[in-house]
Formats: structure tokens, C-alpha cells, sequence
């Protein structure tokens, strides 16, 4: 049988295959049963291990198979272009190096991360307007004038810690700090950073501040962090084994050899009196700002900002419905909005009445209670 590339280069000299002798048939039906051949071969290999080189020693090399065991092996790769750390291939019985390749990654980091260049505005947030203050001097300032502290000779913090209750706007104060610095935002769960296999999410961390400094100025903000950053404990399971290595590479990576620059680190925690003291020592998320639940006129700036766009009764007085706001987040005033506008919907209306927004109040604090009571048993 003749190749469709041999029939291809008689075709295009108008050579019909009947005029062909024996000889030149003979001679395409070997190369055609030759290149079979060689592609049988080549199905036929077999895999090649991924390995990582952990030293170099009189011309061996040490290496660490995925979450396996370490060899000492012998290299037919020229020892002068591999370095330790560098990805290699080895054979599957001997382990012996073939050659180096360009893997510098474990992960495609951005599947477990959030990259994004947030529109948030510092209009956009009320009722924090201390915590606003001090986050533009932690980190707006020195990513916008870092000249400012060299001048005066200091390092301004590599990073804060934000904590308080769910839904007070953590989370809102850091994506305005990145859209004011017109910095990248990295949003990462800290729960995302517990990975299966010994030593993954230690290497995640890794990458995840390298493609903060590939993508500087940047704001890595690690939610949930006491997911990963909980007090250390002498003994455990390999799970929380493993969740202390993650630990401590997130310590090595804010501390470095050379310093982050116009990387920054925002933590985010609902637990603070989990934390281990390490993470907040001076030197590392040394600036600690509390958010609150909003109180007396931050409830009336909450509720301006998420009801500006919405249709209110101009009769609507908004001093008689604060004090059923007291104790409320953010995030459930928010919902307040929300609930009143379904309300008026379902009326066939366009206008928010104050019994929209009384019923509104009642319902999202009944589901609290619920939600807290279901919490407690």
C-alpha cells in the first residue's frame, strides 16, 4: 500500500501509479512499511519519569520523584547545564537522567487563584472610614509613593491582616486598595492552600508569590487565613503536618531573602484569636485592623450606598429604620436592599415602600437566627 505522501508526490507530477516499475513501487512500499515502523517504535516507548534535582554531587545527582522517594543516579544529560531544582526526565527502570526540560511548574497556579484588576472604588465602601485611612497608609502609600520612604529611610510593612465578623467588608477594602494602586489582585482561599500530596501546597505558595512578581504591582490577598495559619501544634496527623509546611513556606516567602517591593500581602480572617503569633509578628502581617459591624451613621452610608440606584418612596425616613439595622453586617443591609426590591416586584411595583423595607429587615434577621441556631444545634 502506497503512503498518501508518496501518492501525494506522484499525483503532483501527473504520474499514474500503473506506469511505475517494480522497482519504484517496491522502493515506496519499503519507506512506507519504514515510517510504520518507526511510529510502532515510537508507541511502543515507554514513559519517561518527571523527576526534580535536589543536588549535584561528583557527577551523580540526587533527585525526588513526585511525592515519592529520593535516588542517587547517574546522568547521561551534560551535568553543566542542570542545576538543583531543575526539572529532568529519567528512565523508568534505571532512574537514570536523560535530560533537562523546561517544567519550572508544578501548577498551573491561576486555576487556584483569582487574578483580576478590581473597578472597586473607596466611594463604593461606608462606615470604615478609620480602616480606610489606615490601609491607604499601609499599603496605598508606599506602592503609590515608595520614593517617599526611602527618602526618610524606612521599609514600609510587607503586609496587614484585616479581622472582624463575616460580611463587614474585608474583602471590599481590598480589592479598592488594588484599584487605587492600580494593582493586580490575587485572591486566593486559604483552604485552597491544604493540598493533597506532601509538599504541593508548600510549592503552591512558592508560585503563587513568583507570579505575583512576574504581574507587580500586586496585592496578594490570602482569605480564610486561618485555614493555613492556625497555632502550631507538637503533634498531629499528616494532615495538619502537611498544613504546617504550607505554613511555614508562607513565612519563608513574606520574610525572603530579598525584599517583596511593590508586592503586598492583605490576610483575612474571621478568627484572629486562632492565629498563630508567628504570622503577625513585626516584621511580617504586623499591621492588625479590626472591622467591625457598622454602628449609627455608617448604617446610613451602607444603606445610601446599596440602595442608590434603587427607587425609594420619598417618604421613606431612614433615621426610624437604623435602629432596626443595629448588629447588621454589611453584606446582610446589602441583602436588606435586595429583599425589599423582590418584595416590590412581586407587587408589579417599581417604587421601594418603608413596609418593603420593614418586611425586608424581618425576613434577613429571621434567617439569621435560624442560620445561627442551626450553627449551635
Amino acid at each position: 500500500m502506497v503512503s498518501e505522501k508518496m501518492m501525494g508526490e506522484i499525483n503532483s507530477v501527473n504520474i499514474p501509479s500503473g506506469a511505475l516499475s517494480l522497482e519504484e513501487q517496491n522502493r515506496i512500499l519499503n519507506q512506507t512499511v519504514a515510517q510504520l515502523q518507526e511510529q510502532m517504535s515510537k508507541f511502543l516507548e515507554a514513559p519517561y519519569l518527571v523527576a526534580e534535582v535536589k543536588d549535584i554531587h561528583e557527577g551523580h545527582l540526587l533527585i525526588r520523584l513526585p511525592h515519592g522517594p529520593e535516588f542517587f543516579v547517574s546522568s547521561v544529560a551534560k551535568l553543566e547545564e542542570i542545576r538543583s531544582g531543575d526539572t529532568v526526565l529519567v528512565d523508568q527502570k534505571s532512574f537514570t537522567v536523560l535530560k533537562k526540560v523546561a517544567l519550572s511548574k508544578n501548577f498551573n497556579v491561576e486555576q487556584f487563584v483569582i487574578v483580576d484588576k478590581p473597578s472597586t472604588e473607596w466611594k463604593d465602601i461606608g462606615g470604615l472610614k478609620e480602616q480606610i485611612q489606615e490601609i491607604k497608609e499601609v499599603i496605598e502609600l508606599p506602592l503609590n509613593n515608595p520614593q517617599l520612604f526611602e527618602e526618610v529611610g524606612i521599609e514600609p510593612p510587607k503586609g496587614i491582616l484585616l479581622h472582624g465578623p463575616p460580611g463587614t467588608g474585608k474583602t471590599l477594602l481590598a480589592k479598592a486598595v488594588a484599584s487605587s494602586t492600580h494593582s493586580t489582585f490575587i485572591e486566593v482561599v486559604g483552604s485552597e492552600l491544604v493540598q493533597k500530596f506532601i509538599g504541593d501546597g508548600a510549592r503552591m505558595i512558592k508560585e503563587i508569590f513568583q507570579l505575583a512578581k512576574e504581574k507587580a504591582p500586586s496585592i496578594i490577598f490570602i482569605d480564610e487565613l486561618d485555614a493555613i495559619a492556625s497555632k502550631r501544634m507538637d503533634i498531629g496527623t499528616s494532615g495538619e503536618r502537611e498544613v504546617q509546611r504550607t505554613f511555614m513556606q508562607l513565612l519563608a516567602e513574606i520574610d525572603g531573602f530579598k525584599t517583596l517591593g511593590n508586592v503586598k500581602i492583605i490576610g483575612c480572617t474571621n478568627r484572629k484569636d486562632i492565629l498563630d503569633p508567628a504570622v503577625v509578628r513585626p516584621g511580617r502581617l504586623d499591621r492588625l485592623i479590626h472591622v467591625p459591624n457598622p454602628e449609627g451613621e455608617g448604617l446610613a452610608e451602607i444603606f445610601k450606598i446599596h440602595s442608590r440606584k434603587m427607587k425609594l418612596d420619598p417618604q421613606i425616613d431612614l433615621s426610624c429604620l437604623l435602629p432596626s439595622l443595629e448588629n447588621f453586617s454589611g453584606a446582610e443591609i446589602r441583602s436588606v436592599c435586595t429583599e425589599a426590591g423582590y418584595f416590590a416586584i412581586r407587587e408589579g411595583r417599581k417604587d421601594i415602600s418603608v413596609q418593603d423595607l420593614k418586611e425586608a429587615i424581618t425576613k434577613v434577621s429571621q434567617e439569621e437566627k435560624e442560620e445561627l441556631s442551626s450553627f449551635f444545634g
